[in-house]
């Protein structure tokens, strides 16, 4: 199926091309939609020089840094406006291994979504520390248990969509603008009984550039969680 993958970045000038690069050479006839946030590092100038010279990479900029979801929310409208038939999902820094992504694309053959997963047999983390690990394994513990989802990986952001089940999810309903999009995303898939499918992967923190994971972020997330149990509880 016509596959479009969305990146979102803020200054990520040292990865962007090299990513966009082994991206292709895993998915050839994939598309690249790239959403940059004004980086002041020039990342948006480098995606629009490639893309001069290659029509299978999008570039999108907007005038300021107004955050992950809303930058995936844009890219994942815009690659079904497009004809995609599956959209995926993933960082900019090499966190996210771009040779997985024909697996996640298969793995849709069964399924509505597929997540890279680090908690499923054969997946893992590299060089975490303990702290990072325990942090990570918690939330992923609480949303399955606040939320009713049975996935091990709720807060991955690597992962392929059916865009059939795009079109049914209410995307301007989503109110998270960092990273807690990706549990009320999968949230929301888990409403509408989509099927979901876990692909093991290593995640492995970035070499170059700087994380954008920070305390705001974190508490976010919590504050997200606790919202969508509630919201969970008054379904019933």
């Amino acid at each position: 199926m016509s596959t479009y993958i969305s990146i979102a970045t803020y200054n990520e000038s040292e990865n962007i091309a090299h990513l966009l690069t082994s991206i292709f050479a895993s998915c050839p006839e994939a598309n690249a939609i790239v959403v940059d946030d004004d980086s002041p590092d020039g990342t948006g100038r480098i995606v629009d020089e490639m893309a001069a010279s290659d029509p299978r990479i999008v570039p999108v900029h907007r005038p300021r840094k107004s955050g992950y979801a809303s930058a995936h929310k844009q890219a994942i409208r815009m690659a079904v406006d497009l004809g995609a038939g599956a959209i995926v999902t993933m960082d900019a820094d090499f966190s996210h291994d771009p040779t997985v992504i024909p697996a996640l694309i298969s793995a849709l053959d069964d399924a509505d979504i597929a997540i890279g997963s680090r908690y499923v047999r054969g997946g893992g983390t590299r060089d975490w520390p303990w702290h990072r690990r325990v942090l990570s394994a918690g939330a992923n513990a609480f949303t399955r248990l606040l939320l009713g989802i049975t996935a091990h990986d709720c807060t991955s952001g690597f992962r392929a969509y059916r865009a059939d089940l795009i079109r049914k999810l209410n995307l301007d309903a989503f109110t998270t603008e960092g990273y807690a999009f990706l549990e009320e995303s999968l949230f929301e898939c888990r409403r509408l009984k989509a099927r979901i499918a876990e692909v093991p992967i290593i995640f492995t923190d970035r070499q170059l550039g700087k994380s954008k994971l920070s305390r705001g972020v974190v508490l976010e997330a919590v504050w997200n969680l606790a919202r969508l149990a509630l919201r969970r509880l008054r379904r019933r």
